[in-house]
């Protein structure tokens, strides 16, 4: 088994730990070390013990207790990790909330968790006073301040911290356990209301000690993520999977693709995360002299994306990439083997642990069972660290877990080797005059062009019945020494007849300057479907066009 933090019983299953627990082993392993980097602050691993057990104190003092919920509306910084790891001390439950919220979806999360205390920032103070009046449940609110000062019922964390007095670590000996929630993590929402995905301390441990497992990952390493606390990406795999195998975390504020390379360089990161449109983004940038100026070993991250464009970035960058299929309901999805290289469009296999007692089980499942290799069907996991539910939505969790299976609402179809290969998600499947259409085929397809940043493809209604194609596409701001306008809608339309069967290709194409997104970064199609009555009206309509693709 790797060098990863387990724990003192070697009879114990090695996931079958609290957080505080891990935090105590990685402590005790190397006291000194830096654990955490965030702008002008270094913390060590003695002092994040420390810091966690004056939070846990703190929160104690306040009357929190074991299952109470504590929301933090903060940006990221040292607070998250610190309240999150301090709260597990006392088992009580720290729920992250979307920064970018507005009263109403941040007021939904307060009630829904029936908050007791809420953590707020004084950058978002004019949301969260507003959302706290409308919760009556909140007994406590505190503000990580700028200067010191708070008032009007808010209570500066900082000022209280410092007051307040070490939990002792054998207070709460056996009162918490590895099943215990450490954390609510409500999903983006794109269909009603978010769901509040319970995450117990043992999905954590597990979590961090299979991906520091699956990167090959050792004490030597610097995990970056500018990925936001409330996205189960930077819980489960920089703070957990840095804790695991002893390392350090580097963590920034937001992903921004001109400061990117500079935070990385600096921070001399080996290991850093990403999702969603961060890697074509940053290929879409300008080459430069320094783009394999940077001691990055590996990028992890999602979705699978064409083989081309992987082996373009590592060319690039100069450092491995290494896809997966998680999700926030479980982390054991699946992923590459380092150094097999990739396939197009896989993810890989079955996520393993070190320890052989844990068993990932994977299958497809079509209408009549089990489906064959290469025939699409649902996604369904099977492991120890499931989560066992959403807050307080029965229904939605008895739909969700059947036969002991996480049913996962996604599409896709294995080959031969056992690799996985991500379809789409049940409801964004394009049934088009009898051809099922992956929206996400398409999009990929579209996102290679040179001239395009971002774009999202979505069914509309057809008159003749079923759905047409619908392509929204940002394209890529004008840089100095570009050659050429930016693509129109015709350009996207013959690009997609070069790489797709015509029957693919987008019917209509709406140019634009951005998407409403999820905090995970991900298009809110749902946002884009219930933007007008007709979505087809004043677009780019090919055949209207007279544009005529069929051979």
């Amino acid at each position: 088994m790797s060098d990863i933090i387990l724990p003192d019983d070697p009879s114990r299953l090695p996931w079958s730990m609290t957080l505080g627990e891990l935090v105590d082993r990685a402590a005790a392993r190397d006291p000194y070390k830096v654990y955490l980097y965030y702008g002008p602050y270094q913390v060590t691993y003695q002092e994040l013990l420390d810091y966690t057990l004056r939070v846990a104190g703190l929160f104690w003092e306040l009357g929190v207790r074991h299952g109470d919920r504590v929301c933090v509306f903060l940006p990221n910084g040292r607070e998250v990790p610190f309240i999150w790891l301090g709260l597990s001390r006392i088992g009580a439950i720290t729920v992250p909330i979307n920064t970018a919220y507005r009263v109403e979806e941040m007021t939904y999360i307060l009630n829904n968790a029936e908050a007791k205390v809420l953590v707020s920032h004084h950058s978002l103070m004019d949301v969260a006073r507003q959302a706290a009046g409308r919760c009556p449940s909140l007994e406590r609110l505190l503000v990580v301040s700028q200067d010191g000062v708070a008032g009007d019922g808010w209570i500066d964390f900082w000022t209280l911290l410092r007051e307040s007095m070490a939990l002792d670590p054998g207070a709460m000996e056996g009162r918490v356990s590895p099943e215990d929630l450490s954390m609510l993590v409500y999903t983006s929402g794109t269909t009603g209301d978010p769901k509040g995905v319970m995450i117990t301390h043992e999905m954590y441990v597990a979590a961090g000690q299979g991906f520091a497992t699956w990167t090959g990952s050792s004490s030597l390493d610097r995990f970056f993520t500018c990925l936001p606390y409330y996205h189960a990406n930077s819980q489960y795999y920089s703070t957990m999977g840095s804790l695991a195998a002893g390392a350090s975390l580097v963590l920034a504020d937001r992903f921004s693709a001109s400061r990117f390379w500079d935070q990385v360089r600096e921070s001399g990161a080996t290991v850093v995360n990403f999702i969603g449109m961060m890697m074509p983004v940053l290929l879409k940038q300008p080459p430069s002299d320094r783009d394999r100026d940077n001691s990055v070993r590996l990028f992890y991250g999602s979705p699978a994306l064409a083989r081309e464009l992987l082996e373009e970035f590592e060319e690039r960058f100069g450092a491995a990439v290494q896809i997966g299929f998680g999700m926030t309901e479980t982390c054991y999805g699946t992923i590459e083997r380092l150094g097999e290289g990739h396939r197009s469009g896989s993810s890989g296999r079955p996520r393993w642990h070190p320890d052989p007692r844990f068993r990932n089980e994977l299958t497809i499942r079509g209408e009549d069972g089990e489906a064959s290799p290469g025939a699409v069907g649902e996604i369904t996991l099977r492991n120890p660290v499931v989560m066992p539910g959403y807050w307080r939505d029965p229904a939605r969790t008895a739909e969700t877990l059947r036969d002991g299976w996480l049913h996962t609402g996604d599409l896709g179809w294995l080959d031969e080797e056992g690799n996985l290969h991500f379809v789409d998600r049940k409801k964004d499947v394009v049934r088009r005059r009898g051809e099922n259409i992956s929206s996400q085929e398409v999009e990929n397809v579209i996102k290679r062009h040179p001239g395009v940043l971002d774009c999202a493809v979505i069914a509309v209604p057809s008159e003749l019945g079923e759905d047409e194609v619908k392509a929204y596409v940002v394209p890529k701001a004008g840089e100095p020494g570009d050659a050429g306008p930016r693509p129109g809608p015709e350009d996207i339309v013959y690009w997609c007849a070069e790489h797709l069967a015509y029957f693919k290709v987008p019917r209509y194409v709406e140019m634009r300057e951005d998407f409403p997104r999820t905090p995970s970064f991900r298009v809110r199609k749902d946002l884009l479907r219930r933007e007008r009555e007709d979505l087809t009206a004043g677009c780019f309509d090919r055949e209207k066009a007279g544009i005529r693709l069929r051979p």
